[in-house]
């Protein structure tokens, strides 16, 4: 989705994964707002688990939020569940991805969108 009234719905999907991450206390919760850089998704939100077991409980509670929620929605995939050191969950107009600590500094997701703007995001 782009620009418009499908965008605010993408970014209220978003807010509510990082505040669904972050109340499982995951670390370093960002959201990227990608509308004017790529075609294949609105926003990307990065979170770190503290361990493998921290980031399924995180994907665990994003899945299970997203699924009871208005519209039940599920990920059109999720990968990297098994390993847990990085999990991708795509919901199309928002795509997730939870680390390990040592994934996410491998990875540095962030930094190869560094001119992104992000959007501020609250415990």
């Amino acid at each position: 989705m782009k620009a418009g009234v499908g965008s605010r719905t993408s970014e209220a999907l978003a807010r509510r994964i990082a505040a669904v991450a972050l109340d499982k206390k995951a670390r370093d919760v960002i959201v990227l707002d990608m509308r004017r850089v790529v075609g294949y998704t609105d926003f990307l939100v990065i979170a770190t688990g503290n361990t493998e077991r921290q980031t399924q409980a995180i994907e665990d509670a994003i899945y299970r939020d997203m699924k009871s929620g208005d519209g039940g929605r599920t990920p059109e995939r999720v990968e990297g569940k098994p390993e847990s050191r990085w999990i991708l969950m795509d919901y199309l107009d928002c795509v997730v991805h939870i680390f390990t600590p040592a994934a996410r500094d491998y990875y540095r997701l962030e930094t190869l969108w560094g001119e992104v703007p992000a959007l501020e995001v609250k415990a």
